[in-house]
């Protein structure tokens, strides 16, 4: 399959971010993206730059606003004396309060949601070009592929509409979908991060035309912490178009395939024309951030059972941050996706 991957990633590259109270190593690093892109082409399958898509399929997800405090908002930072090189916010406006400042510090606060989405120079042009995949990939699915895969960074799901937070700035797998939608009935996402994809839910949580299903890490203790529960099933138009299923931590693959069997099935039910898959490997057993402990025979076996809908199917990389073996188990999943499908690793 086509692997639709931006060079301009390399620009996003901050040092730190703020982990159980200290400021630690990025985990969501240039090396991440660069493994998964020599893994996929050493497998044979063709690397392709994306095309510079524009603002509109973006933009039909993403408030203006919050656009523009992407794209200027490093540049104003740095007109702060003193100021850091690494946006990190220091004030929110937590659950009491509402004003969107005017000030590029309480901006940041107001358009950040936590201390795990540093901003630097080059994370605007990085983020564009990640959307940019996500949606050439959508492109090539609409015209016939039977898959195609997104290679994302900075990842998505856990930007909302009008913030960034958890290493996201543009929803990815939100753009795609959108843009699915303007040739397409329906369309669900599948959300197989081992965390909960709270953007993605958050973008859509009150549409019937868009179905969401996550498996993750129960975030009673796990970030994203304030979303996720088996509760949130859509609201308004979308009531029951919302379909969580977390997981205890230290689930494996015994227990993880059968609650993937639900989700599938609720999918099936939805009948989409269209899938798209938050492809998180950080569920991975040896993962630094993650809770579950999915194999890398685990990940060939997801791969087999979303194959089996027989969807035309997006893959947009999110998570995976055990850099290693990040690399196998893309191979593993995507070669199972293949076979399952009939494919070879060129699409054909």
């Amino acid at each position: 399959m086509d692997v639709l991957f931006s060079a301009a990633h390399a620009g996003h590259a901050p040092k730190e971010f703020l982990l159980r109270g200290h400021f630690a190593p990025l985990a969501e690093t240039t090396a991440r993206a660069e493994k998964l892109a020599q893994a996929a082409r050493d497998a044979g399958h063709r690397i392709v730059a994306p095309d510079d898509w524009g603002m509109a399929p973006i933009a039909a997800v993403h408030a203006i606003d919050y656009l523009e405090f992407l794209e200027t908002g490093h540049r104003r930072w740095m007109e702060l004396p003193g100021a850091n090189p690494e946006i990190h916010p220091h004030s929110y406006p937590g659950r009491h309060m509402r004003t969107r400042p005017e000030g590029i510090a309480g901006q940041v606060g107001f358009y950040v949601g936590d201390m795990s989405a540093p901003i630097v120079a080059g994370t605007w042009t990085a983020a564009l070009g990640s959307a940019h995949a996500a949606v050439q990939a959508t492109e090539l699915v609409l015209a016939g592929a039977p898959v195609a895969y997104a290679l994302c960074r900075p990842p998505g799901h856990h930007a909302f509409a009008d913030q960034a937070g958890g290493f996201c700035f543009i929803n990815n797998v939100a753009v795609a979908a959108q843009h699915a939608r303007t040739r397409a009935g329906r369309v669900a996402i599948l959300d197989v991060d081992v965390h909960h994809g709270n953007g993605t839910q958050g973008i859509f949580y009150d549409r019937s035309d868009v179905f969401f299903c996550s498996l993750h890490g129960d975030p009673g203790t796990f970030y994203p912490y304030f979303a996720g529960y088996r509760g949130e099933g859509g609201g308004g138009a979308g009531a029951g178009y919302t379909l969580n299923l977390p997981l205890a931590h230290g689930t494996g693959d015994a227990d993880y395939l059968p609650a993937l069997d639900r989700g599938l099935a609720a999918i099936r039910r939805f009948d989409p024309d269209v899938l798209l898959v938050s492809l998180g490997f950080d569920a991975y057993e040896k993962d630094p951030l993650g809770v579950l402990r999915i194999s890398t025979d685990g990940f060939a076996a997801i791969a087999r059972r979303i194959a089996g809908l027989g969807l035309p199917t997006v893959l947009v990389q999110e998570g995976g941050y055990h850099v290693e073996d990040l690399g196998r188990n893309l191979v593993a999943f995507l070669s199972a996706f293949e076979t399952t499908i009939g494919a070879g690793p060129s699409g054909k």
